[in-house]
């Protein structure tokens, strides 16, 4: 960066009321002797002080600036618009070689307090700035009689920062604060740390500690300060992931229930439609980024996904122990109307009441005649009724045949139902907990790093 070039600077006489503050005669002339010693130091140093310069007596002389921070307080933290809001404690210190003096001459002052607006300091300013903050105006500074200078003033800083909130609420951010002179070149400026980056790095002796945020540490190297916080995930844990644990460990154990029992699908639809409503409470919570989802989100969607699942493949179970055995389950549960079914199977048609035929004319005279006679007279008629009673017990037995087939494949559906159904449970649990253990691992990592 080029030099800045100022206009020729004309020197101009201390203000009048400079001089009534420095105890100067009405017509001018040096201090009374009896003037307080403050007075006659600010009159001397401030009397012909030009502001507007650099204060060097030799412009190839380059201002050695030491600057310094403390984090006070972590404000907010906008993830949507990607802007960090802390309170810092900004400490500066330079040079002036016109701000010099001997103690003797002034009963052995060695600092005194000087207006900020009346000499001149670096213009160094933070490039991530973005707006301004409600800062105390500070308006001295201290003076050494060696010329060194310190400005010590508290800044509310709002400044971008790339937050990545893939990790919520396990996420550390590090945002940087970089300083430089906006105007003048180095050769001109020169930064430097006023402390060694080890006496930085873990200072958090004025922090306060009691938001969401906590300082992990605050690294320095030139010109730059890398503030590193880490989010505590208490408060989200307790309201995001611990309600979305119990409905998806409710929806586990809800494979206990009988898979022939309609309550079963009942109950999947009401945590379903309760996940729904929670997930809707829920998204305020949630950082909101144009540039990524947290983890978090997709662990809802995945949950939600999951539940779905489940639901789905107890509808399937209903169906393969109702629906294959051709009966209607639209009111009743699936075992009544295999009951239904069986019972109605097991009704057997009312027997006809048929005419005794004696095969043996001798077995009919033994019984009477009253009875032997029309068998024995009408043969052909006898023949035919016994047709008739071969044609119902052949009936019968295909009927029995039938109930029993019946009630073999009902119990074999059942069985691939039960089956079907714990090999289904088991591919879900296994699911669930291989998704679990995955963001457990990884949030267990994040937390600790």
């Amino acid at each position: 960066m080029a030099a800045a070039v100022f206009p020729p600077l004309t020197l101009i006489a201390a203000s009048p009321p400079s001089q009534c503050l420095s105890g100067t005669r009405p017509g001018g002339g040096t201090p009374e002797p009896s003037e307080p010693a403050l007075r006659r130091l600010s009159h001397h140093l401030l009397a012909h002080y030009q502001k507007g310069t650099r204060p060097v007596r030799d412009w190839r002389t380059t201002t050695n600036v030491a600057i310094d921070l403390m984090v006070y307080a972590i404000l907010s933290v906008d993830e949507k618009d990607q802007v960090l809001t802390t309170y810092i404690w900004y400490r500066q210190h330079w040079t002036d070689e016109f701000l010099k003096w001997d103690p003797a001459r002034f009963d052995n002052l060695t600092q005194i307090s000087l207006p900020v607006e009346s000499i001149w300091v670096p213009d160094i300013l933070i490039n991530e700035f973005v707006d301004v903050g409600k800062s105390p105006h500070v308006p001295y500074v201290y003076v050494s009689h060696h010329g060194e200078v310190q400005n010590l003033k508290p800044i509310q800083v709002m400044t971008a920062c790339s937050l990545d909130i893939y990790n919520f609420p396990f996420d550390v951010q590090n945002c940087s604060l970089t300083f430089t002179s906006w105007l003048h070149h180095i050769r001109d400026i020169n930064l430097s740390l006023w402390r060694q980056p080890e006496l930085v790095k873990f200072d958090q002796s004025v922090f306060m500690n009691q938001g969401e945020w906590e300082l992990l540490y605050v690294l320095s190297h030139f010109q730059e300060f890398s503030v590193v916080i880490r989010r505590r995930p208490l408060f989200y844990t307790v309201s995001l992931l611990l309600p979305s644990i119990f409905l998806m460990v409710m929806d586990i154990v809800g494979f206990y229930l009988p898979p022939h029992s309609g309550e079963r699908v009942s109950f999947k639809i009401t945590l379903l439609l309760g996940y729904s409503v929670f997930l809707i409470i829920v998204s305020d919570t949630l950082p909101a980024t144009a540039v990524g989802t947290p983890l978090i989100g997709i662990y809802f969607v995945v949950c939600m996904a999951l539940l779905v699942i489940s639901l789905t493949e107890t509808i399937l179970i209903v169906h393969s122990l109702c629906g294959e055995l051709g009966a209607s389950c639209t009111s009743q549960p699936p075992v009544l109307c295999l009951n239904r079914f069986l019972t109605f199977a097991s009704l057997d048609p009312p027997a006809k009441p048929t005419p005794y035929v004696c095969e043996d004319p001798r077995e009919c005279g033994a019984v009477g005649g009253t009875r032997s006679a029309p068998a024995f007279a009408g043969r052909p008629e006898g023949s035919a009724a016994l047709q008739e009673v071969l044609r119902e017990t052949t009936a019968i037995r295909q009927l029995l045949e039938k109930r029993e087939e019946f009630r073999d494949l009902a119990r074999e559906w059942l069985q691939v139902g039960y089956v079907l159904d714990v090999l289904l449970f088991r591919v879900y649990l296994a699911a669930v907990l291989a998704y679990s253990i995955t963001l457990g691992t990884l949030w267990s990592v994040w937390r600790d790093a």
